[in-house]
Formats: structure tokens, sequence, C-alpha cells
């Protein structure tokens, strides 16, 4: 009997998706509304992000619209932007906020290599924990008698190829994001 992989592969996608998500939130040198959706706006007695509060654009490079949905909330838009500590200066007329972001230093874009990196590890983790349990359920089955050693053997190769390839794309989305930050 041949192993079924397909928890193991969705669970490895769910990271690869996070993965995106996390990195699309740490800066760049240009204006990207992604690295807003982290950032809570206390509206109506919830958290909710920016993006389901207001539109988001980008003017130009350097610069993004925000446009409140209703005019009540520019201020905890502004607070939470402020408190969010991206490094992003704000200012408010009257279409809503615009959001700008200075260019990074030498040192900020290091910073920013680093938060990728780490996230990149975070991801990289989470496939080793999902071998392990992959591992060890192989080795419940062998006891039981479900598989035989031969096909253990084959499963954990498998395995393997299955979670290199996983963490090669998690290096490789990591890579790009170092290069848009130092670009």
């Amino acid at each position: 009997m041949a192993y079924n992989f397909s928890n193991l592969k969705t669970k490895l996608q769910e990271t690869e998706r996070w993965l995106s998500g996390e990195l699309s939130s740490v800066r760049t040198g240009r204006a990207t509304p992604m690295v807003l959706d982290s950032v809570k706006v206390e509206s109506y007695g919830s958290e909710m992000s920016i993006p389901q509060v207001a539109s988001v654009t980008s003017e130009d490079p350097r610069t993004l619209r925000i446009t409140p949905w209703d005019n009540t909330l520019i201020k905890a838009i502004e607070k939470a932007i402020v408190v969010s500590n991206l490094g992003l200066s704000v200012s408010v007329d009257d279409k809503g906020l615009r959001v700008a972001f200075p260019a990074l230093t030498a040192e900020s874009r290091t910073q920013f290599v680093k938060i990728a990196k780490a996230k990149v590890e975070d991801a990289k983790v989470a496939a080793r924990m999902e071998r392990n349990k992959t591992n060890d359920d192989l080795q419940s089955q062998k006891k039981e008698g479900s598989m035989s050693e031969d096909e253990v053997a084959k499963a954990k190769a498998e395995l393997e190829k299955i979670i290199k390839e996983a963490t090669d794309k998690f290096t490789e989305l990591g890579d790009k994001k170092e290069t848009e930050i130092l670009g």
C-alpha cells in the first residue's frame, strides 16, 4: 500500500501561502498596499485590517492613498499606522489619508532582510515538524503491520523529496523578497 501524502501536501501549501502573505507585509523600497494588511484598526468595537475598512491604492511608487468607506475612521486608521512601527509617515487630507514610504537606509534594508529570513526559517521549521509527524505515522503503520519495511523506505524517500521541494520553494520566495528589499 502506498502512503497518502495529500494531508502533508495540503499543510505545506498552507505554509507556503502563509509565508507569501508574511513576506508581502515586509516593507521594500516601494509602496505596496499589502504592507498595510497586518495593520489593525479599531472599528465599530472590533479589530479590522485596513483593507476591510477602506480602499488602498498606489498613488506613485512611494505613496499609498487610503480612502475609508466611513470618514469617521480616518483618525483611527492614522493612529493604527503610526502605532504599527512600519516607519511610514501619514498625512490626512480631504480625500482620506496619504501614506508615504520613506527611502530605505542601508540599516533598515538589512533589518527588513533579517525579518524576511526569519519568516522563511519559520516556514522551514513548520515543514520539518510536518515531516516528523509523517515519519511518526509511517513508523506506527510499520509497527501495526499495514506497511512493509520496503514500503516505509519508499515512503520516506518520497517524504524527503516533498519536504525538499517545499523548503526550496520557501528559500526561493525569501531570496526573491531579499532582492526586492536590496534592489
